[in-house]
């Protein structure tokens, strides 16, 4: 897969306000749906968030939670790990929110920075990363074989969409406090960003779903779509009481 060839847009033909409609039905649509499974509490679902810094990890996430039933649905922000996390495999604060059955987990971020930021910056040879990425098919594959589903989403966003994001935190107050000069000195690593993602991307047994992220509300939209297309295969039922 090479990233670059799939567009970070919106299709020029796609109506912006019809779609926004459209997102507000399915998160109704999703709403009863996510209900249904916190009532059958036979499956969970596992949403994953990655791109690079600006992709709108945070607005995807708020976006969708406007979709979810609140009492079954948690959100987990995964930074650099702190002393205690690093001194367990780097798995063990990944298993330890995953989600329980009959509810819906968020990852702002996730174990992919395990592979992601070492590849970026040559922090571990070749056959460690080759060794993490088995670890990790291992470990989605037993999620899923257990009832969690694993979705991943990659928010897609073009070089100058990240900048003039990047130039909104500076001058908007509301988004000041994202602000962080790290941010900039990651943004030059771009093109070796692309060229791990793909790697991930490649070696992944479980798909993702690459969403264009230049456009809000078609970002929004997409995800929306996926996870009711997610939910409905799952087949739920409410359960019969006698």
């Amino acid at each position: 897969m090479k990233i670059h060839k799939i567009s970070t847009k919106a299709p020029n033909d796609l109506d912006k306000e019809e779609t926004k409609k459209e997102t507000i039905r399915l998160h109704q649509e999703l709403n009863n749906l996510h209900k249904m499974m916190r009532a059958e509490e036979k499956h969970s679902i596992l949403v994953v968030f990655q791109g690079v810094d600006a992709a709108g990890k945070d607005g995807s996430i708020v976006s969708l939670y406007e979709g979810l039933f609140p009492m079954a649905a948690q959100v987990h922000c995964f930074k650099a790990p702190t002393k205690y996390e690093a001194s367990k495999d780097y798995l063990w604060r990944i298993h330890q929110n995953v989600p329980s059955k009959g509810t819906i987990g968020m990852f702002n971020r996730s174990h992919y920075e395990d592979i992601l930021v070492p590849g970026v910056h040559k922090l571990a040879d070749e056959k460690t990363l080759e060794k993490r990425f088995g670890h990790i098919n291992d470990f989605e594959r037993m999620l899923e074989d257990t009832g969690t589903k694993v979705v991943k989403f990659y928010l897609h966003i073009s070089k100058g969409e990240q900048k003039e994001r990047f130039k909104e935190r500076l001058t908007n107050i509301e988004k000041r406090w994202k602000y962080n000069s790290n941010d900039l000195t990651e943004s030059k690593f771009w093109d070796v960003y692309m060229k791990v993602y793909e790697k991930i991307f490649n070696k992944c047994e479980i798909k993702w779903d690459i969403i264009p992220g230049d456009n809000k509300w078609y970002r929004d939209y997409l995800i929306a779509k996926k996870m009711v297309e997610v939910m409905i295969e799952l087949k739920m039922k409410y359960p019969k009481y006698i």
